[in-house]
């Protein structure tokens, strides 16, 4: 006889002894439902009603699909099979049927759920390039229900960028990043809102354009965009989750309101051309895929209040022998942006040094030097 699994919601769990799943065994959902009210009685009334059917407030799953697109009571069952048993309001979650399926590998995390899965969905997420790091962060954010991610990104894309810019296609050349961006992401989860803003962000936009936004990723790839934008963040105390990425080699960090900025990192650029850009030393075309896809876990882990974020913590990453370094980093007291007497009170644009070769640098930041500091992305 088939053994399967079945998840047990939280409402329920007083009932089960704190179990969040419980393994019998049977060959259909309707013994799985016996076998499980065998064991903790006092299920039955809050599984079926007095004339025996299951609930219509309830919905039962067999792996990724409700069991009323089967067979019923009826589905047939086999070893290895997943069983969860959802109530359509669980945890005061509002999710629609169409959402529970959607999001069920989501909702069956304990530390997730109904309740998270709605949170995500009235989140908003700000991402700052939309090329290399961009691209997987925003598909993966979409994917998991963030419900409204803003893309920045004023370049066009190009034949070059198709070697690791995953949210863009051979047919997208010539077109605005952005524009591509969005319609690769409605294909992804046409439930997400794309609010797309074509231009670099500048001091007179900057405040503006994050304001609505719960949290900011960058991965734009030049300095002036990068100091711009972290002390955007640290006026508007929002959470940036910062990554870079240079050949082989990757970055990531968190900065949480008081609790350091990227001038605390670095509080300088490296002199003008002292690193060579992305467009002069190459990069791993999956780099930017592992790094934007850690930016959006560390995203989805403070939008959760999941986990220990990266904050105080910078990632170093070397794809070459897949070595993952944690370095400890701190708040400097004394940071002009950040510190206990901050020196910046508002934004400023940067000097063309700022755009010249950095730890990480994206590929087109010397290129795009009459554009005013570009974010296209990296």
């Amino acid at each position: 006889m088939p053994s399967v699994s079945v998840y047990i919601p939280t409402p329920y769990r007083s009932l089960t002894g704190g179990r969040a799943n419980v393994v019998v065994d049977a060959h259909t959902v309707d013994e799985v439902l016996t076998k499980l009210i065998e064991l903790f009685p006092e299920l039955q009334e809050r599984i079926f009603n007095p004339q025996g059917d299951i609930h219509e407030h309830l919905n039962v799953f067999v792996n990724e699909e409700e069991i009323r697109s089967l067979q019923g009571k009826s589905t047939p069952l086999k070893e290895g099979d997943q069983v969860a048993i959802i109530p359509a309001m669980a945890g005061g979650s509002n999710l629609t049927p169409e959402q529970v399926e959607r999001y069920s590998r989501h909702i069956l995390l304990p530390e997730v759920g109904g309740k998270g899965q709605e949170k995500l969905l009235n989140s908003k997420v700000l991402i700052v390039g939309a090329g290399g790091l961009g691209s997987p962060a925003a598909l993966y954010l979409a994917a998991a229900g963030v419900g409204t991610l803003g893309l920045v990104d004023f370049d066009r894309v190009d034949l070059s960028n198709l070697q690791r810019q995953i949210l863009h296609h051979g047919h997208d050349v010539g077109r605005l990043k952005v524009d591509s961006a969005r319609e690769a992401l409605f294909d992804i989860n046409p439930e997400v809102k794309v609010v797309t803003y074509p231009f670099a962000l500048s001091a007179a936009n900057a405040l503006e354009v994050i304001q609505p936004y719960d949290l900011v990723i960058n991965g734009c790839d030049n300095f002036s965009t990068r100091y711009l934008l972290s002390d955007a963040c640290v006026l508007l105390q929002k959470p940036l989750v910062d990554g870079s990425i240079f050949r082989f080699e990757g970055q990531v960090t968190v900065f949480l309101p008081g609790q350091g900025c990227y001038r605390c990192l670095y509080p300088a650029p490296p002199p003008p051309g002292s690193v060579p850009s992305c467009a002069e030393a190459g990069v791993l075309g999956v780099l930017p895929g592992l790094i934007g896809v850690i930016q959006a876990t560390e995203a989805l882990k403070i939008l959760l209040d999941l986990g220990s974020s990266l904050a105080g913590k910078l990632l170093f990453v070397d794809a070459l022998t897949m070595t993952f370094r944690q370095f400890r980093i701190a708040r400097n007291p004394s940071c002009p942006a950040c510190g206990d007497n901050p020196e910046i009170k508002e934004l400023r644009d940067y000097g063309e040094e700022y755009c010249l070769g950095r730890p990480g640098a994206g590929e087109e930041g010397a290129r795009n030097l009459p554009e005013a500091f570009s974010q296209a992305s990296m």
